[in-house]
């Protein structure tokens, strides 16, 4: 988005102008909501926490300072969302499968697919899914956030960085070995 723009939402934001913040959830939704959807589990959950950060962006917005750059500050606002739910509910979020169906009852991953797939694809997806979600449950919680801001919430490792108040060199590693780690896991568990 284009920075004029954005800070001019801000402040139509910040003095009441209730369009201002829908354009605000038009321009970040699609990423935030990917983001929860990720992190809590279920589109009920994602939905809440989407409608939960709306709530606290109307509270919040006018504490938030134009020096700063928008998405980290926003992201920082949803991260915190979702460690409070988790914390509230003191147990783990249950993993997403793709093989999840959204509102018209297809599966997330049919949608992702361009190509057409086997007969058996939709079980090998489940599978594969299934598994991805054990091993991220696995992961500790900084390294599972940042892996799921920096592929769904589309931030950079500065970004990350700045959220977790650490050098963008510790994000960096983290969300590498991270991979790393689910990549050797999913190996492991495919081999046996």
């Amino acid at each position: 988005m284009e920075p004029q723009r954005l800070r001019d939402m801000i402040a139509e934001a910040k003095a009441g102008d209730a369009a201002a913040y829908e354009q605000l959830l038009r321009a970040y939704g699609r990423r935030l909501y990917g983001y929860f959807l990720r992190a809590a589990g279920s589109h009920h959950d994602a939905e809440d926490l989407l409608g939960e950060l709306m709530l606290r962006l109307v509270r919040t917005l006018k504490n938030y300072d134009e020096r700063g750059r928008f998405e980290p500050w926003l992201f920082r606002v949803a991260a915190n969302l979702v460690r409070d739910r988790i914390r509230r509910s003191s147990t783990r979020p249950a993993a997403l499968s793709l093989a999840a169906e959204d509102e018209s009852g297809q599966a997330l991953a049919d949608r992702l697919q361009a190509d057409p797939a086997p007969v058996d694809a939709d079980l090998v997806t489940r599978e594969q899914s299934a598994r991805l979600m054990t091993a991220m449950e696995r992961l500790d919680d900084t390294t599972r956030h940042m892996i799921l801001l920096r592929h769904f919430g589309e931030m950079s490792f500065r970004e990350l960085a700045g959220l977790f108040g650490c050098p963008v060199g510790t994000a960096l590693a983290k969300v590498h070995r991270g991979l790393q780690t689910l990549r050797k896991w999913m190996g492991e568990s495919h081999e046996a």
